[in-house]
């Protein structure tokens, strides 16, 4: 912990923003281990409570940009997210753990002989928390996340995107950061696709040197929804491959208590009949797509001046999200109460008459009869 105040106040007189910023997180992280967890709130909300550009930018030098369109190749941010904020399966959480503790710890590794991980790929569907990964990581080791932009990254210009990844690289490696590569086959696709020209070959082989190239100080993230684009030899190039999934029923149960319980409806929760048909409702959603259905949710009952936010309104979302209308009002009806809506929250918040929810859910109690 006086390592960490050293090196603030040497940041402070030396006016090196930046370094005040990650001292003063690793500062935190420092504190709530030793139990000074109201300390520490008080540093993060003063870290975060400071708007507009990361602190130190003007230190970091100028940006690069497209020379065509003048457009900025990247973002650069400093993420705040703390563990409890990303919620996965046990072994891709372990993983994350073990990266973040590999690199925090890659002095005493050096020192054994040991190569160290600081390159991450990461593959799966949208939604699945790619980004907020890399925000997570970046946020651990205490760097800040420089985000290459994929719009301006891709030049129309014959051999400028080669030239902008060249730029990028050379931005992240002349200063302690994580580089994020977000849609990364967009830059990374296989060299032997017959419908892409000469200047694809001429891009991938410029990736793959810079990212050899690449200080082992820093770290390289990437993420793609499309694996099966990569180039081959860009596998090879990363010491850590992760497949961020859509989430199990374990974690959908712990996403859709943390985000209940973020809007104020963890009393849904209760234990009631028809909590294991209502977690089920949420097969097949993404990290991103739980979030979404339950804050809809969520707001409409604030719009219709609803004193909290009901079950049935959740499978409203959920029938949504998955049909994209309410047009078959019967169907949405049979799968709110097949699911764990009560006919009292179902004819409260949609209206239906009593009668028509009574035959309805006799139906829906004889197809559960049958598939039992």
């Amino acid at each position: 912990m006086y390592t960490e105040i050293v090196k603030i106040l040497e940041g402070g007189l030396d006016g090196d923003r930046e370094k005040v910023k990650n001292y003063a997180m690793v500062l935190a992280k420092s504190l709530d281990a030793d139990g000074e967890t109201a300390l520490a709130r008080k540093v993060r909300r003063t870290l975060s409570s400071k708007k507009g550009t990361l602190a130190g930018l003007d230190s970091l030098g100028t940006q690069p940009v497209d020379s065509e369109t003048r457009m900025g190749l990247i973002e650069v941010s400093m993420p705040l997210v703390q563990e409890r904020d990303l919620i996965f399966n046990l072994s891709t959480a372990r993983v994350l753990d073990d990266f973040i503790a590999g690199f925090q710890k890659r002095d005493q590794l050096m020192k054994n002989g040991l190569a160290m991980s600081n390159s991450l790929l990461l593959y799966g569907p949208p939604g699945c928390g790619k980004t907020s990964t890399a925000e997570r990581i970046a946020s651990g080791v205490g760097l800040p996340l420089v985000t290459a932009r994929l719009d301006g990254l891709v030049s129309s210009l014959l051999g400028s995107t080669a030239k902008n990844i060249r730029k990028v690289f050379d931005f992240a490696a002349s200063r302690d950061c994580v580089l994020f590569l977000d849609e990364f086959d967009v830059i990374a696709k296989l060299r032997d696709d017959k419908n892409e020209l000469g200047e694809l070959k001429r891009v991938v082989n410029s990736l793959l040197q810079n990212i050899d190239a690449f200080p082992h100080d820093n770290i390289l993230i990437a993420a793609t929804n499309h694996q099966e684009l990569l180039d081959s030899a860009i596998w090879r190039r990363f010491s850590t491959v992760l497949s961020l999934d859509k989430p199990d029923s374990v974690t959908i149960r712990q996403l859709v208590r943390k985000f209940l319980a973020d809007v104020g409806g963890s009393a849904l929760l209760n234990p009631s009949k028809g909590m294991d048909s209502f977690f089920e409702a949420f097969d097949g959603l993404s990290h991103s797509d739980i979030r979404t259905v339950i804050f809809s949710a969520a707001r409409n009952a604030v719009i219709e001046s609803r004193p909290r936010i009901t079950r049935s309104l959740v499978l409203k979302e959920i029938y949504f999200h998955l049909h994209h209308s309410f047009s078959d009002e019967k169907n949405m009806l049979e799968f709110l109460l097949a699911h764990g809506a009560t006919q009292q929250d179902v004819h409260s918040s949609l209206g239906i008459s009593m009668r028509i929810i009574q035959q309805m859910n006799k139906r829906v109690a004889m197809n559960g009869e049958h598939d039992a």
